[in-house]
């Protein structure tokens, strides 16, 4: 781990997405915080000591989901499947999968493994994963506060990617990120198309590896908009983000009451014709129940 001081920031940002304004000071405590992301060969070590079955490895309950095809409720995780043929961009369905089968042990399906993945970063991990990570390595999930002021570097100023204003300065790849048109074609100028073992990229200004790209990940607050005038210019938010949980579920499927958290960093699956989200302030909402294969996280522990 590494430890970071604290300290004032600015934080989310009025540029972007909605869900990034309104940008405001944020303040958090010093904190220690991991070098890079959880990788397979730590979660295996968790799982080899604890036993722990991975959501994704469990058939969902059926009271969780009034009204749910049986069929889809097995075991499984969401995969991204590359379209044969270039597609519109607002039907996500287009590229993304819920296939059975698919869990940390098996990133992409029945049939893929970990051969030569021990280094990259866990994916297919559900909120309840995390957690149960987090308390047998004596840790804690950042807030997105403190995500945020890690991936910025200590800067007071805020610059476009965590790095500087410019994307590749010098033609340089500064994170894992999609090169070409998504989600049809992958040029792999960064020298990966799916993710990539940890710190293979250039740290930032703390010492941080992937705090931009590679993979997703989770954070402790649960999501809902920026809202400065709820929180104290002083200090961190002294619960995730000011929101309630009950404000996190999706409005969009009002009958399924599944809580959302936010998730911070942007992944190999970001490119500049979509999403955006390669950048500290960049936020998205996380279903707990849900795992993906370009979601991951890194913990945190406070004096």
């Amino acid at each position: 781990m590494v430890w970071l001081p604290g300290g004032t920031f600015r934080m989310g940002s009025d540029a972007h997405y909605p869900e990034e304004a309104p940008a405001h000071q944020a303040r958090v405590g010093g904190f220690w915080i991991d070098r890079h992301q959880v990788t397979n060969r730590r979660f295996a070590e968790f799982v080899r000591q604890t036993g722990h079955v991975t959501v994704a490895e469990t058939a969902p309950d059926p009271a969780d989901y009034p009204g749910a095809d049986p069929s889809l409720l097995v075991p499984a995780s969401v995969v991204f499947v590359r379209p044969p043929r270039r597609v519109g961009l607002r039907d996500v369905r287009r590229w993304w999968q819920l296939m059975p089968g698919a869990d940390w042990r098996h990133p992409y399906g029945p049939g893929s493994g970990l051969h030569g993945l021990d280094d990259h970063p866990v994916v297919h991990v559900a909120w309840a994963d995390v957690a149960a990570y987090a308390a047998w390595a004596g840790g804690d999930l950042p807030t997105e506060a403190e995500w945020e002021y890690a991936a910025s570097g200590g800067a007071r100023e805020p610059t476009e990617f965590a790095w500087g204003d410019e994307l590749t300065p010098g033609g340089e790849h500064l994170a894992n990120l999609w090169q070409g048109e998504f989600p049809v074609l992958n040029l792999a100028a960064d020298g990966y198309e799916t993710t990539s073992p940890v710190g293979s990229f250039p740290p930032n200004a703390f010492g941080l590896s992937d705090m931009i790209g590679n993979v997703w990940e989770w954070t402790s607050d649960w999501y809902g908009l920026h809202d400065p005038a709820r929180q104290q210019a002083c200090c961190a938010p002294a619960r995730p983000r000011g929101n309630a949980e009950q404000a996190s579920y999706d409005p969009a499927t009002p009958e399924v009451r599944i809580p959302r958290r936010v998730s911070k960093g942007g992944s190999f699956l970001c490119a500049p014709n979509y999403c955006r989200r390669y950048r500290p302030a960049a936020r998205m909402p996380q279903a707990v129940d849900t795992s993906t294969c370009h979601l991951g996280f890194r913990l945190v522990n406070r004096p």
